[in-house]
């Protein structure tokens, strides 16, 4: 079965079946779906969370704060593709070379920028031996400037941020330390946390990283597979990289592509939450809107490519992954459809079925908010030891419900057909928002 097809099936099954329901008489339970299937997924993540502390992270917090050692002091190389990044790549630069680990390397990958990123990092790099630059003529995509810096790089052990992110100082170490002591470990993702805070967008993404992103990640890897790493601060074993052919060219999200390719391989990922990185994230609604954008295409399309590869008993720990990301995106098609027809019924008398839905239904509304509310304070309990101020986040994650689901179920409608039905080209990227505090 090829992949279009499966796009085709897939895309069919996510309109047909919240259709059937409803024009049916089967509403009731097409809203238990509605309102039942992120609050089950809540409980999900909040009792992952709760176990994944309980079982390494408390233990964590009752040790001295002192990073790992890394045996036989191995050179580690920081990767850091770099495209129009002349505000910001000083910084990163500086941060990379301040890890307590001394032998590294660090490698910038100008990716044909149009400012003066070029001569910035030419600059930097007479000051430091350790840095070195690699310069792609044209711009070539963030998958392979990083393929490219790979290439370059003389450590086994390759850790890559963005060319905005700053590394905690302690970060290499927590981010190596698994790959030295644990070989079929093929790459660790780190937590990264939010700079940009100027606006509510930026407010609420703060908790957001935590009480959503952060708690998926700690129940993912208490079951065995991640959906993705962070791209933004991800560490990998060469031999790793080098079995699965790197990055994939022609994907949106280059760091959930690698993450399913080791995955596929048999090669483990963890996620060390201790391994911090500053990042700066969009805070106005365009650029959030074109980063979920990405993200959602990004897990389309990851989905599209790897369903029809995951059928072997082998790969069954990716099966919940999949099944997980299938039932998202149902959820955000039969809300749409529900919403639209409650919609039509109640502004004229047009009547689709001999019932119509109430939306929303007052108890489960009350019962998610609840559950929603004890979610973020799970992960006020959890993140405190690496963000004390996080609490201060606690009063805008309530407005998460209304920005960011809304926007999420509204990408998720636009780029689930689009990447089950065209063809993959070429992925090359665009200076994104970096939040209007850093402009300023």
């Amino acid at each position: 079965m090829t992949e279009r097809i499966v796009g085709l099936l897939a895309l069919i099954s996510v309109i047909a079946l919240p259709l059937y329901l409803y024009t049916s008489g089967h509403q009731f339970v097409l809203m238990l779906f509605i309102f039942f299937y992120p609050l089950f997924m809540g409980c999900i993540w909040i009792s992952g969370g709760l176990y994944f502390w309980f079982q390494w992270e408390r233990q964590w917090s009752w040790r001295p704060a002192k990073p790992p050692a890394l045996p036989g002091n191995p050179l580690v190389s920081i990767l850091i593709p770099c495209y129009n990044e002349a505000a910001h790549c000083t910084e990163t630069i500086a941060a990379a070379l301040g890890q307590i680990h001394s032998n590294i390397e660090v490698i910038a990958i100008n990716d044909g920028s149009s400012d003066l990123t070029r001569l910035i990092l030419d600059d930097l790099s007479q000051a430091d031996p350790r840095l070195r630059i690699v310069h792609l003529a044209a711009n070539q995509g963030k998958a392979m400037a990083l393929t490219m810096g790979a290439m370059a790089a003389r450590s086994p052990y390759l850790v890559c941020i963005d060319g905005d992110a700053l590394l905690d100082p302690d970060a290499v170490n927590y981010l190596v330390a698994p790959m030295i002591h644990h070989p079929q470990v093929g790459a660790i993702t780190g937590n990264p946390r939010i700079r940009t805070r100027s606006t509510l967008i930026g407010r609420i993404q703060v908790g957001e990283f935590s009480s959503i992103i952060g708690l998926i990640k700690r129940t993912q890897r208490v079951f065995g597979r991640l959906f993705t790493v962070s791209g933004v601060i991800c560490a990998f074993r060469r031999e790793a990289l080098e079995e699965c052919g790197y990055w994939s060219l022609n994907m949106a999200t280059e760091d959930i592509d690698i993450t399913w390719k080791l995955q596929l391989r048999g090669w483990n990922i963890f996620y060390e939450p201790r391994a911090l990185c500053w990042v700066l994230m969009p805070e106005t609604l365009n650029g959030l809107w074109k980063q979920r954008q990405r993200w959602a295409q990004g897990g389309a399309e990851t989905f599209l490519k790897y369903l029809p590869k995951v059928g072997a008993l082998k790969h069954h720990k990716l099966w919940g992954l999949l099944t997980d990301y299938y039932l998202s995106v149902l959820w955000s098609f039969s809300l749409a459809i529900t919403s639209l027809f409650w919609l039509l019924e109640s502004s004229s008398r047009l009547s689709f079925s001999e019932t119509t839905a109430s939306l929303p239904p007052a108890f489960t509304g009350l019962l998610l908010g609840c559950v929603c509310l004890f979610q973020f304070l799970t992960s006020l309990l959890i993140d405190r030891r690496y963000e004390p101020s996080i609490s201060r986040a606690l009063y805008w994650i309530i407005w998460y419900p209304f920005v960011f689901w809304l926007i999420n179920c509204l990408t998720c409608l636009r780029s689930f057909p689009i990447a089950m039905l065209r063809s993959r080209g070429r992925a090359r990227w665009v200076s994104p928002d970096r939040g209007i505090e850093e402009k300023s």
